[in-house]
């Protein structure tokens, strides 16, 4: 009979902790411009943000919810920032700084495990040359984690 009930118990609080997940997000750009000027990051948020407060529904001409939300409103200034290298170099490509970025995106990673974070999701696009030879791009990766 004890064990049944530690056993009930046991099962009602797991059903608890997995409906208390929690995500983060961590997003690293990379420049693909020429020459190396352009600027590589990655990015951490540490701002938590109410969806809710920014969400506005529109149905038939009414708009119901916070109404007109000003975008500099859900600008954070929380944010941890960690310098990567860019994917070219005046030369071209440079292999050296990818293997770099590896090892940083590597530690991050790392770093994330190690504090119960789980990689749930990885998603990555790239902008480049949009017809016009602009010769200006980034590569995105954003990897979002859930505990």
């Amino acid at each position: 009979m004890k064990k049944i009930i530690i056993l009930s118990l046991l099962g009602l609080a797991a059903a608890f902790s997995a409906d208390a997940q929690k995500y983060a997000v961590i997003t690293t750009v990379e420049s693909i411009v020429p020459g190396g000027i352009g600027r590589s990051r990655m990015i951490s948020n540490k701002t938590d943000l109410d969806v809710e407060q920014f969400t506005t529904e529109r149905k038939a001409g009414t708009d119901t919810g916070q109404g007109q939300v000003k975008r500099k409103s859900i600008k954070v200034d929380n944010l941890e920032e960690t310098k990567m290298l860019n994917f070219y170099s005046i030369t071209g490509i440079n292999f050296q700084n990818i293997a770099s970025n590896d090892a940083l995106i590597s530690s991050k990673l790392d770093q994330m495990t190690e504090a119960g974070w789980e990689l749930a999701f990885i998603t990555s696009a790239v902008e480049s040359d949009g017809g016009a030879p602009d010769g200006k791009g980034i590569f995105i990766t954003r990897y979002i984690f859930k505990r």
